[in-house]
């Protein structure tokens, strides 16, 4: 077999023949023509048989790896007058455009992304950080489909933090399907208006429920855009509010502490702060030993955890829409009484909210699904550090955690 016809075969690459193969000490160098004698736009599907130019350099694409060689495929490409975006290269159909890289390439990539860490990718495709997140962008960019905010129904807004300097993304979950459907850079009413803006109004009609933090931005905005819909406030959130008030009454004592001279007794409280936090039923030999002796000092750190506890208690899973009601209210009345101003707090908000709370426990919307997609893109945020744009930060999440499916290369169809 000529070498030319076995590295045809060798790449798979569409529309193409192989016109000559050279080695040079570190690659190997495949010169290809496009079959196709029409030309066709990189931006639209516009074709014509008339070029307006022919390139006087060839363009150059970075294949997979031929063994430890890098395989490069180059082309003399003509130029296409196309009557909306001008007069530019022609597009090829082996690589997106605007790459230095094959589609096989940027897939492979983009699959290694969603599940390798930084460091590794680099060093097994041999490019920068940056370039990935670029690779990505790219992937993302094309795979996402417009359609996926269809046969919306019941759907999670909620934020996560991408980077220091309190920069945040609101994400957009599908509570039926389990993925991100959408996410921009940002934590405001404003960003959720440009949510509601894409899905349309009459996509926002069929929204059913909408759960959300206690927040007044996001509840904003669905007001606004879909009237119709109920807003739920998740149990997490309600939990996770008592437990910030619960680690602030514990500063508040550790500083008594420190401000009263008694730093032994204040070295030894601030290890009781995973103590407080924990769920008793994880603790250790050790924790469950400290939380007996915060018991019998008694105190306001008692009470402040006796109240968490409480707020846990409310949305045990065997209790109906009556019992949480009435847990609630008995709560409320006592977290105002406790004479501690966390609690205080949060007893005010709740009774704000009491609704919208219910409404989660009546329409079964629980935010397990979302809290644990919101978990998995904190982590994969935490590994694409070296992003400098919320686009690739938020690509990276719609490959990993989006309505979308990577296929390997050699997992397509020859």
């Amino acid at each position: 077999m000529r070498v030319c016809a076995a590295f045809s075969r060798l790449l798979r690459l569409d529309g193409v023949w192989v016109r000559s193969v050279s080695f040079a000490p570190d690659r190997v160098l495949v010169r290809v023509a496009l079959r196709r004698r029409r030309l066709v736009c990189a931006h639209c599907a516009f074709s014509t048989p008339g070029r307006e130019s022919v390139q006087v350099h060839e363009s150059v694409w970075r294949h997979l790896d031929l063994g430890v060689w890098r395989l490069e495929i180059r082309a003399t490409l003509r130029r296409v007058r196309c009557p909306v975006h001008g007069a530019h290269v022609e597009g090829v159909p082996f690589a997106r455009h605007g790459a230095r890289f094959t589609r096989d390439f940027e897939d492979l990539v983009a699959w290694l992304a969603t599940k390798a860490d930084r460091t590794a990718i680099c060093r097994l495709v041999r490019i920068d950080w940056q370039t990935v997140g670029r690779i990505i962008q790219r992937v993302a960019g094309e795979q996402l489909d417009e359609r996926r905010l269809n046969g919306l129904f019941d759907i999670g807004i909620d934020e996560i933090a991408w980077r220091g300097g309190h920069r945040y993304l609101t994400l957009v979950t599908d509570h039926h399907a389990a993925k991100i459907v959408w996410g921009a850079e940002g934590r405001s009413a404003k960003v959720a208006d440009l949510f509601y803006d894409e899905l349309g109004e009459q996509r926002a009609k069929q929204l059913r429920a909408v759960s959300l933090d206690m927040g007044a931005g996001y509840a904003k905005s669905t007001r606004e855009h879909a009237p119709q819909a109920t807003i739920c406030i998740d149990p997490f959130h309600v939990v996770q509010l008592a437990t910030r008030a619960l680690d602030e009454v514990r500063r508040d004592y550790w500083n008594a502490l420190r401000t009263a001279g008694d730093h032994d007794a204040a070295r030894r409280f601030k290890g009781a702060r995973w103590v407080l936090l924990k769920n008793p039923a994880d603790h250790t030999d050790e924790q469950a030993r400290m939380l007996r002796r915060l018991r019998n000092a008694g105190g306001h750190v008692w009470r402040a955890l006796t109240l968490k506890e409480a707020v846990r208690a409310i949305f045990a899973p065997d209790l109906d829409l009556d019992d949480v009601g009435a847990l609630i209210d008995r709560f409320v009345s006592r977290a105002s009484r406790s004479r501690l101003k966390p609690f205080i707090r949060l007893a005010k908000t709740i009774r704000k909210h009491r609704d919208q709370i219910l409404a989660a426990i009546r329409l079964k919307i629980n935010n397990a699904r979302v809290e644990a997609l919101n978990n998995k893109a904190r982590l994969i945020t935490r590994r694409a550090y070296g992003f400098h744009s919320a686009r690739a930060a938020l690509a990276l999440i719609h490959l990993s955690c989006g309505p979308i499916t990577l296929t390997l290369p050699h997992h397509k169809t020859a």
